[in-house]
């Protein structure tokens, strides 16, 4: 039976190295080349096909039992639990135990040219699917990188090196917007050098919105260095401008201006708001279904992410909002990022946002040392609208005003790119 070793201690590293499975290209590649390997040392064993990848699965799975996460739990059985299973186990399965039931075969199959053959391709065939890099597209006599700061990605693009920085911090925990970012407000690169930040995903479970402000101000900071600007414009959307707006007050110095769109506020009182209007619209639209669901799990808070499953899959119906494309053709994308989007977000809102309930920027940002611009959508969800304006109204400031883009929603600057870069532009003066 020692065939079974290199099994169960593969199963037992990785999961400890990589308990949610492989994340990175680097960690794909070496995921396959180790499994392959191993399905060969046990491919003397007629039992190994099968009984290899059983005896890895259950080691890693018993091994990660410490992390928690819906990517990692026990199956949900909801549109987003499939998502979770899919894209969490089911890419993990892929990686893992395709090449070693491969490798358990491989004697067998090299013995069958047409199989072997096959193997082999399928094999070289998803090597070279995760090794696909990331890459944005170059702008002639501009700048078009993609870098990381203490382990966040960060995109850099602008016509002009030298003009003005401007940092965007995206909304959703774990989430990434460069490829939106790319795609639809490329003409804030005529004005400015735009670095997109994605926000940390799969973070400890010991992360706070402090981790999180130390994020922006590290990428600040290595901005200021790289292009010899004292000052920068920070510009923060929905839930990514909790963190924002704390960074403009803590560090004033480091920044021009602070810019929110989407502005969130105290993410408490939006979710019960947002409770009650998805719930309105449940009951006035016959979902009985989500109206019974809303009703047996009450209001906010929730102790993990499935309480909220309900209001990313119908808040926006409910407020008569498009649903947010997230772009993820966009080339910024490694194909393994891709996959993961959806539970980096997932994950990440189960560790880190019940602690962005806590702040209240009534309470912990009641004024900015730096001039405050906002761009709300007219159309913006009651949730957040209605905390917004008396913050705004209250908020002390150098100067601050407020742009309302017409017909806009939540997501006003993917929607009407025109109009936000013209009063990007406007700002910048």
């Amino acid at each position: 039976m020692i065939w079974m070793l290199p099994a169960v201690l593969w199963g037992a590293v990785s999961a400890w190295w990589m308990p949610r499975g492989p994340l990175t290209s680097a960690d794909a590649l070496l995921t396959i080349a180790i499994s392959f390997a191993v399905g060969l040392l046990a491919a003397r064993s007629r039992r190994a096909f099968l009984a290899t990848p059983f005896l890895y699965a259950v080691t890693c799975e018993l091994v990660r039992l410490r992390t928690s996460g819906p990517s990692v739990d026990a199956p949900h059985l909801s549109p987003f639990g499939v998502i979770a299973l899919v894209t969490g186990r089911g890419v993990h399965g892929v990686l893992a135990l395709l090449p070693m039931m491969l490798g358990a075969l491989a004697p067998r199959l090299l013995r069958r040219r047409i199989l072997g053959g096959t193997a082999a391709a399928l094999l070289a065939t998803l090597t070279v699917a995760v090794a696909i890099p990331a890459r944005t597209p170059p702008i002639p006599g501009g700048i078009a990188e993609l870098t990381s700061v203490d382990g966040l990605s960060v995109l850099i693009r602008g016509r002009d090196a030298a003009r003005p920085v401007l940092l965007f911090v995206p909304g959703t925990p774990g989430g990434s917007e460069q490829g939106t970012m790319r795609t639809r407000l490329s003409g804030l690169e005529e004005t400015f050098v735009v670095a997109t930040m994605d926000r940390r995903a799969y973070p400890s479970p010991d992360v706070t919105v402090d981790d999180e402000v130390s994020d922006v101000l590290s990428v600040t900071d290595y901005l200021r260095d790289r292009f010899h600007q004292s000052k920068i414009y920070l510009l923060a959307f929905s839930g990514g401008s909790i963190p924002g707006a704390l960074a403009a007050h803590r560090e004033p110095s480091r920044y021009h201006a602070y810019i929110g769109t989407g502005q969130a506020v105290d993410l408490l009182a939006s979710d019960r708001i947002f409770y009650t209007d998805i719930l309105a619209w449940a009951r006035s639209t016959g979902r009985r279904d989500v109206a019974d669901r809303l009703e047996r799990q009450g209001v906010p808070p929730y102790r993990d992410f499935w309480g909220y499953e309900p209001f990313l899959q119908y808040e926006n119906a409910a407020y008569g909002l498009p649903t947010p494309d997230l772009d993820l053709g966009a080339s910024e994308y490694t194909p393994l990022r891709k996959a993961h989007t959806m539970t980096a977000i997932m994950d990440t809102w189960h560790t880190l946002y019940p602690r962005m309930q806590e702040v209240d920027l009534r309470r912990d940002v009641p004024d900015l040392a730096v001039p405050a611009y906002f761009v709300q959508g007219e159309r913006e969800m009651r949730g957040l609208a209605e905390l917004f304006q008396p913050w705004y109204d209250a908020l002390r400031a150098p100067s601050k005003r407020l742009f309302v883009l017409p017909g806009g929603g939540h997501r006003a600057m993917f929607e009407d790119p025109d109009g936000f870069t013209a009063v990007m532009a406007g700002i910048s003066r």
